[in-house]
Formats: structure tokens, sequence, C-alpha cells
């Protein structure tokens, strides 16, 4: 892909959804890590709604491993997966006391070996809470990144990573990676694409193959 294509593509999701930002609720790195931790499989509103009352009546570390393993799943019940999810995070802030003081560890390579956290969780905490450039790959970046010819159709979570990586600029990656988020849960949808509307049909795989009939951009002058 040219890079005026990619400028394109960048500037216009900038223009659609210029606020784009997290929307897990948290005040702190350890309850984001928490947030992200839970929204595996499940719809960031609903980690919302139940990380409300899990975050008033669990503030550290501490406080996850001092209750029952039982009363911990009941807590969060409502998300997909809540018994493994339970596990997780109690053995999680084990090694927050353990090893890190309490604190999230503010490195990718520590914050991977943590129970429950992958490299997209990790993407999103050191660039969240910690301001480190990072584009994490859910399943809105790599559907959107695919149809937009940005990655291959074939490409894995972390080659679709590496190839953003390569194409945006470093300070814009966490910005595109909010942006990416936003285009493809409010408009490039999984089932209804809003092919008929969107400013990037011209460089969309996807769209030109469900309207039929390419549109050509026009330049601006």
């Amino acid at each position: 892909m040219k890079i005026s294509d990619v400028r394109h593509i960048l500037d216009t999701i900038g223009e659609m959804f210029p606020d784009a930002d997290c929307e897990l609720n948290h005040s702190n790195a350890f309850e984001l890590t928490i947030a992200v931790l839970l929204s595996a499989q499940c719809t960031d509103a609903t980690v919302n709604k139940v990380t409300a009352d899990l975050f008033r009546k669990y503030k550290t570390p501490l406080d996850y491993v001092s209750v029952p393993l039982e009363e911990l799943e009941q807590d969060i019940r409502r998300i997909g997966l809540y018994r493994n999810k339970a596990k997780h995070i109690q053995n999680l802030c084990a090694i927050l006391i353990e090893q890190y003081g309490g604190e999230v560890p503010q490195a990718h390579d520590q914050l991977v070996t943590l129970p429950g956290v992958g490299r997209k969780t990790a993407n999103v905490v050191v660039s969240n809470a910690f301001g480190v450039p990072a584009i994490a790959v859910d399943t809105h970046v790599e559907r959107v990144s695919k149809r937009l010819g940005l990655a291959g159709w074939k490409d894995s979570v972390l080659e679709v990573e590496k190839k953003l990586m390569k194409v945006v600029p470093k300070e814009e990656w966490t910005l595109t990676h909010h942006r990416l988020i936003f285009f493809g849960r409010y408009h490039c949808k999984a089932q209804n694409p809003q092919c008929q509307v969107c400013p990037l049909l011209d460089v969309c795989r996807e769209g030109k193959k469900r309207m039929k009939t390419p549109r050509v951009r026009q330049d601006k002058s």
C-alpha cells in the first residue's frame, strides 16, 4: 500500500473519530489491567457495568487475594469465562504483591508474564497507563486492517501489529489503535459494515466487493 493511501486512511478515521479513547473505565494502571483482562471475549460496555461495583469493592491486589475465589467469581459472573478470569486475577495479584510491591510493572516483557495478560493487554496497559506508544490488535483492529489492505487476509494478529507499526508513524500508534477500534466498532462492523456511506470505500477491499462498483477518491485541493 502506498504511503499516501495510509495517510488517507489515518486522516479519514481521525476526522471521523477525533476523540477516540479507551472506553474501559479505570482510574489507574491496576484497574486498567483488570478491566482489559476481563474484556477478553466480552464487550467493554459489559465490563464497565461489572467494574463499577468491582472497583468499589477491590482497591488493591491484596483486596483481590483476601477473598475466597468463589466470592470473586460471583462478583464477575456476568463476564464471559468468569471462572478462569477470577483465577487469573487472583494469581496476577499474588505476583504483583510478591514481585512488584503491589504495583503493575511498566515493562512490556514483564506484563506479558502475568496470568491472563497477553500481548494485546500489555500493549493497552503500556500505552494508556504509561504513555508508551503501542498498537493493540483486537478483533476490530484486525478486521479493519485487513479490509483496508493494511494487512493481509491471512496475517496473524502479531503480523497485523507489526505491519501497522511499520506504516503508522510511531507517535500515532496509540491514537490510531483507538481510532481503528472506534471505526470497527461503530462503522465498519463485522456483519453490517456501513459501506454505502464509507469515506474509505476507495481503499477498502471488502467494501468494493460488497458494493460491486469501486469508488474513486477525490483528492482534496
